[in-house]
Formats: structure tokens, C-alpha cells, sequence
């Protein structure tokens, strides 16, 4: 399915959904109830997944990512589950296939 164009090369991610959206820190805020200082924390904490670049001074979250985080605190989920679901969250950013064609 193509995910994105740039040019003639066409980058093509296996099973991509193009309803995914990704969240900047405003939107995660939002969506958490959580203040800055506290996305952060929780980052370091190991507790929020880290954030992806979009730019030189941009980053963002994917949506599913803040939701599925979201709702494992919903369920009060031990921080400990809470850890193991963000390092799986963050395994599963590398094992995406991406192939990129001309």
C-alpha cells in the first residue's frame, strides 16, 4: 500500500494504515492529562514512549502508540506492565517493514 511519495521514489510500508496520525506534544498532552514536565518524566521514567522526528526541531508520537498507553493506565495496569508495554511499543517501531522503490 503507498504510505508516502517524494518525488520518484515511492516508500511502501507493509500493512500501513493511512489513518495513522501523529500526535505533537500539545495533542499528547491532551490526550493524557498530563502537563509537560510530566510527558517528559514519564519518558525518562520509561513510562511514554520517546518521541520520533519529523524534522530538525520537530518530534511527535503516533497515535497508537498514546492510545494504547492511555488505556493500559485505564485498565491500572502496574507501572511495570506499563514499562513492558512501552519497550514492546518501542521494539515494534524497528520491526515495521519499509521498502523503498524507484
Amino acid at each position: 500500500m503507498l504510505c508516502a511519495a517524494r518525488g520518484i521514489s515511492f516508500i511502501y510500508v507493509m500493512g500501513c494504515d493511512m489513518s495513522l496520525k501523529i500526535f505533537r506534544l500539545p495533542k499528547v498532552m491532551d490526550e493524557s492529562g498530563l502537563a509537560r514536565s510530566t510527558v517528559y518524566l514519564r519518558i525518562k521514567q520509561g513510562l511514554l514512549t520517546t518521541p520520533i522526528s519529523l524534522g530538525p526541531r520537530c518530534v511527535g508520537w503516533p497515535q497508537t502508540e498514546i492510545e494504547a498507553i492511555n488505556a493500559a493506565r485505564i485498565a491500572e495496569q502496574s507501572e511495570d506492565e506499563i514499562r513492558a508495554l512501552v519497550t514492546q511499543l518501542q521494539k515494534s517501531r524497528k520491526h515495521d517493514q519499509v521498502e523503498v522503490a524507484k
